[in-house]
């Protein structure tokens, strides 16, 4: 039996939600969705993801987070940090640290500049879009909205670290910001998140659900995209695999790419879409040469610096014994205590050179907290300070690894190529270090674990940022949007892609540069923009 459709969106992240709720709810559209994961964890996952605190704990080795590895990471002396992406229906809003922050307005309109001005991706086109889809529970003015279908609140608590760290960096002259997606990002505060009522709210609850109650939305998941079904320059649906059996779909409007950053540039290059040297190395024939797609790689990437404390002013172990029984049984009946905190309450976007515009975020986690491959740290109180790089220069590649649709692709980040990424690492740890040098916040510090107070010239601190460096989890741009004579350019302003017909890019992987903050926000707000342009 032919399955025909409207629209076939591939993907069940942020984007797709949004999409599937904006053609269902706004357009009356049909609709099929195709997920590679499973329609929702394990009860018990699901459980432990719905509580902020425990969200790590929730994702750590479970299949719901797909684990890439690089490749060795020629400016890492060879590591190769692992980069987690969604892989269960919602996407990153089912698995994320809820953190909701939109970047700076300078971002988009350097978008709106790239692209000749067309004025469809500047701060005041692209602001509606993240006010119509907010219910703040906190703003309601100019920023934000309130009658939008996914909820953002404030932490549910804060802990003495932070409440000390915020005013920390006061007293180094960066003001107090109550909201980083209001007027100005620069200063230091607490940020908001995708919860209500202490807990989190996905995409699935916020958009698909009202979606599903029109009738117009079919959800397929543990469903693997292999390719694009072409008739010369038309694409009129998808091939995909479930349990075991090919099957395929058709739609009448168009295919929304909505796969990711990762997977988005391998579906296409599975369907002969792509770099042609490339895919010929691979043995697939090229159908249209785009030689931008799975270039331009971007991620977000931090450096700590580790201090003990002399008492215990955070989360250490709050999560182990008797107390992570207190603790669970207090967030249960009265929605209070250290299981409303995702654990990282407070940050700073500052610049270290103190320009007018931010280029670090300046995250404090109220423990010790650094990858596996960090482990001889000793299990103490402490706090972390990571600096990350809100707008990297470095670029890096994703390509196939094989023609198997179910092999992850080849994956290089290729971290701190660029020498001003390093350079700013550098001085992000040197202010960190001033941070945990001023009061309060240094009257609660015993003495500092890593870099170590011994690292101070500008070459240990290097050797510091490439064995410690970590990713963000926030890769964008391999199918970037461009103007018409832009040979990289994947998909024009309209995000339509280059000479293909019926075929649109709608997630993250369009931005030709990283926003300055966490990405979900930003990609929920690319989604609504391009169902608007559908019609275009």
């Amino acid at each position: 039996m032919k399955q025909s459709y409207d629209y076939i969106l591939v993907g069940g992240g942020s984007a797709a939600c949004v999409a599937a709720w904006k053609l269902t709810v706004e357009r009356g559209a049909r609709v099929l969705l195709l997920e590679r994961g499973p329609r929702r964890p394990s009860l018990f996952r699901q459980f432990l993801l719905s509580m902020p605190a425990a969200w790590m704990m929730a994702i750590r080795g479970n299949p719901v987070v797909e684990m890439h590895t690089p490749v060795a990471q020629k400016h890492l002396n060879g590591r190769s940090p692992a980069v987690g992406q969604a892989n269960v229906l919602g996407g990153g809003t089912s698995v994320n640290a809820m953190v909701y922050t939109r970047g700076q307005r300078e971002d988009y309109d350097h978008w709106d500049a790239f692209l000749g001005h067309p004025l469809l991706w500047n701060f005041d086109k692209i602001l509606p879009h993240f006010k119509a889809l907010e219910d703040n529970q906190r703003f309601q003015n100019d920023w934000h909205g309130i009658f939008g279908p996914q909820p953002v609140s404030d932490t549910g608590t804060t802990c003495q670290i932070t409440d000390d760290y915020i005013r920390a960096v006061q007293g180094m002259g960066v003001p107090f910001t109550p909201d980083f997606n209001g007027q100005s990002q620069f200063g230091v505060g607490t940020m908001q998140y995708t919860t209500l009522n202490k807990r989190r709210y996905n995409g699935v609850e916020a958009f698909l659900k009202p979606a599903q109650a029109t009738g117009r939305l079919t959800i397929v998941t543990d469903a693997t995209v292999s390719g694009i079904k072409l008739n010369g320059r038309r694409c009129e649906g998808v091939t995909y695999f479930r349990n075991g059996q090919e099957e395929q779909a058709y739609c009448n409007d168009a295919v929304l790419m909505a796969a990711g950053t990762f997977n988005t540039p391998k579906v296409l290059m599975l369907s002969g879409i792509g770099p042609a040297d490339h895919l010929k190395a691979m043995g697939i024939a090229p159908k249209f040469d785009l030689p931008g797609i799975g270039q331009n790689l971007q991620d977000h990437h931090e450096v700590p610096v580790v201090a003990a404390t002399k008492g215990h002013f955070g989360y250490f172990r709050e999560d182990r014994g008797l107390r992570a029984i207190k603790n669970g049984l207090q967030y249960l009946m009265f929605k209070t205590g250290p299981v409303t905190s995702n654990g990282v309450e407070a940050c700073a976007y500052i610049d270290p050179e103190q320009g007018s515009r931010p280029t670090i975020k300046m995250y404090c986690v109220p423990s010790v907290y650094l990858d596996s491959d960090n482990s001889d740290v000793p299990d103490q109180d402490g706090v972390t300070l990571n600096a990350c790089l809100l707008r990297p220069k470095s670029r890096g590649t994703v390509t196939l690894r094989s023609t198997n649709p179910s092999d992850r692709p080849v994956v290089d980040n290729n971290y701190l190529a660029d020498p001003d990424d390093l350079r700013l690492e550098i001085l992000g740890l040197r202010y960190a270090r001033e941070i945990l040098a001023s009061q309060p916040i240094s009257s609660r510090i015993s003495y500092e674990i890593i870099p170590g107070s011994q690292v101070t010239s500008d070459e240990d601190l290097a050797s510091h940022c490439r064995r410690t460096v970590k990713t963000n989890w926030h890769p964008v741009g391999t199918c970037r949007m461009g103007q018409e004579d832009d040979a990289m350019a994947v998909v024009d302003p309209f995000l339509r892609v280059r000479g293909i017909d019926g075929l649109r890019i709608i997630d993250a992987s369009v931005m030709p540069f990283i926003p300055s903050g966490n990405t979900n926000a930003p990609t929920m707000a690319v989604a609504s923009q391009a169902i608007d342009f559908i019609s275009k």
